[in-house]
């Protein structure tokens, strides 16, 4: 299957509510396993006037939709499939009023709809220790307002994000950027005895005595990368700071603002794209295998 999912690619699998629902059963269950009532390795077929499939051997009904967010919706299923889409082959977002118009649904249906694909986003993201040479950098978000600029100023989400080199990336909203929140991010996330690269930030420099082999570029000089021949790398911040630029403009072209109590699911999503771009097909089906 190719890596690329295109609209016309995406109706031929799912030109229907049924066909929505069989992809569903088929992942979660398969068409054919071991009945959990009669204990027969059976084939299961669909039931004419009922979202469930039924065992062929002793006709034991399995509702697919059980247990998920699609379980009491009344939303076709094939619109949640091609919301599913539509985050999956975007790259800057999609917001609330865009799957309204798209969907022909209620605002309220649509923010709905897109919080529990953010929420799979995040959730899919799961958990793995970052390791060999990561790069951290923090950043804020948020509207102008009058005062202090940069660090410190008034209304920002302040968001932390990690990098490893050719690997995975990952991101949380912290409380602020003091030294016991930033160490306790890193040793949580960021495996010991692994190169870590930051800018000049006070706070980082506690992070040799914790085992990590650190290096810094000081961007208030202008630097934005120094090599280091001790430990033959180069120190930068560019891969992190390039994510942080998407994030930003997607926020302000498509979403105009988040508010801190929901930063955390935009976050996980882009997150989320970030570490499967490329692969439009497998990330709608860890999606709709995360329902």
């Amino acid at each position: 299957m190719a890596s690329k999912l295109t609209v016309r690619e995406f109706f031929q699998r799912f030109p229907s509510d049924e066909a929505c629902l069989e992809h569903i059963m088929k992942v979660r269950y398969g068409l054919r396993h071991v009945c959990e009532k009669c204990g027969v390795d059976a084939t299961f077929h669909k039931l004419a006037k009922r979202p469930a499939y039924s065992c062929a051997q002793c006709g034991a009904h399995i509702y697919p939709c059980a247990g998920t967010v699609l379980q009491d919706t009344r939303t076709p299923l094939q619109l949640w499939f091609y919301a599913i889409y539509l985050f999956v082959v975007t790259r800057h977002g999609v917001s609330g009023k865009e799957l309204e118009r798209t969907l022909g649904v209620t605002y309220k249906t649509a923010w709905r709809i897109a919080k529990q694909i953010r929420t799979l986003m995040t959730e899919v993201n799961g958990f793995e220790m970052l390791q060999g040479h990561v790069e951290i950098d923090e950043a804020y978000v948020g509207g102008r307002r009058p005062g202090k600029r940069g660090r410190g100023a008034a209304g920002k989400t302040i968001i932390v994000g990690m990098k490893q080199r050719e690997g995975r990336f990952a991101a949380k909203v912290i409380p602020n950027v003091k030294k016991a929140t930033l160490r306790g991010v890193v040793l949580e996330s960021v495996e010991v005895g692994s190169i870590v690269s930051t800018d000049e930030l006070m706070s980082y420099g506690l992070l040799n005595d914790d085992g990590y082999k650190h290096g810094s570029v000081k961007h208030g000089a202008k630097e934005w990368s120094i090599y280091d021949w001790r430990e033959d790398v180069t120190h930068s911040t560019n891969n992190v700071e390039s994510f942080w630029r998407l994030f930003k403009k997607s926020i302000a072209s498509t979403h105009i603002h988040v508010s801190q109590k929901y930063m955390d699911r935009y976050l996980g999503e882009f997150v989320f794209r970030s570490n499967h771009r490329h692969r439009e097909n497998a990330m709608f089906d860890l999606l709709v295998a995360a329902l």
